[in-house]
């Protein structure tokens, strides 16, 4: 079972992402932040700031436009880091069986949350017409209460009942059904990339590949450099103890990058230049146009 004050400390931070989203905006009511307080709170930070990181890609690419409402990935977040340490859960699991329909349930809290919003939104409409100052604070505020309890009671309710279920849950996925549980985590994994998908889906990538392709591999080299220099540590740390074999190092790393690579960045680069030189030509030929017009 969860300590007590994890429970109360998951829920208040619950209450209190919301809150942040909606008016304070500190970047603490984000999948990433409930990630890194979901693990401090469980003793694991790993765990929670991986399920926060494939959380918040998942969702990458999911926007809400005026009133709408959308997943409560912060939430879901919460509860599949929670079960995943308590419950000894994979955590890719988690995030598949626990952290997206937590997070997609929530939306019928959310919309909750939005009327009794509304409710206390017109109480404080007629408060301002009578100019009662005192009631309208109080109705104000509670309407900052209804967000914070739709998100509130189902962490609660979920945290101190839950627990059993998610147990009987993950001996089944372990045991009888490890097939459907090693399929969860293969769809655990798989949901950042469609978080990525949803993303270049309404990005003007056709308009900007190049530099799609830049920040690719950009990104890829970043990676090769770290662990060159994670390399070079560890062969710095051979000579000091004296190995009597070598040690791959720096060299061999960066030797393994690919003419892909260069390829690619002169490909890129090509592009854009092309790109660039293309505007002043159309330009031009729009201006001979409205020459031999005159």
């Amino acid at each position: 079972m969860f300590a007590w004050w994890q429970i109360l400390l998951l829920t208040l931070y619950a209450g209190y992402q919301i809150m942040d989203e909606l008016h304070w905006y500190t970047s603490a009511g984000s999948a990433v932040f409930a990630g890194m307080i979901s693990g401090l709170v469980m003793g694991d930070l790993t765990t929670g700031l991986y399920i926060g990181g494939s959380m918040q890609l998942t969702i990458l690419g999911v926007g809400t436009f005026g009133g709408a409402s959308r997943i409560d990935a912060n939430s879901g977040t919460i509860m599949a880091t929670a079960f995943a340490v308590g419950a000894g859960m994979d955590p890719e699991q988690a995030l598949a069986a626990i952290g997206v329909p937590v997070a997609a349930i929530l939306v019928y809290t959310d919309i909750a949350g939005r009327f009794a919003n509304t409710f206390f939104g017109h109480m404080c409409d007629a408060d301002v017409e009578k100019m009662n100052w005192g009631a309208y604070n109080v109705h104000y505020w509670l309407g900052a209460v209804s967000w914070m309890l739709s998100r509130m009671v189902p962490v609660f309710l979920a945290l101190a009942f839950g627990q059993p279920l998610v147990e009987a849950v993950t001996t089944a996925l372990n045991g009888d059904l490890a097939w459907l549980g090693k399929g969860l985590t293969v769809a655990g994994g798989c949901l950042p990339a469609v978080g990525f998908a949803i993303l270049l889906r309404y990005l003007p990538v056709k308009k900007h590949i190049a530099f799609l392709l830049l920040g690719f591999v950009i990104a890829a080299l970043m990676g090769t450099l770290f662990s060159g220099v994670g390399a070079l540590s560890g062969n710095i740390a051979a000579v000091n103890g004296a190995l009597a074999e070598p040690v791959e190092g720096l060299a061999g790393v960066i030797s393994n990058m690919s003419m892909l690579t260069i390829a690619l960045i002169g490909f890129a680069l090509s592009l854009i230049y092309y790109k660039n030189n293309q505007r002043p030509v159309a330009a031009a030929a729009v201006e001979e146009d409205d020459d031999d017009e005159l």
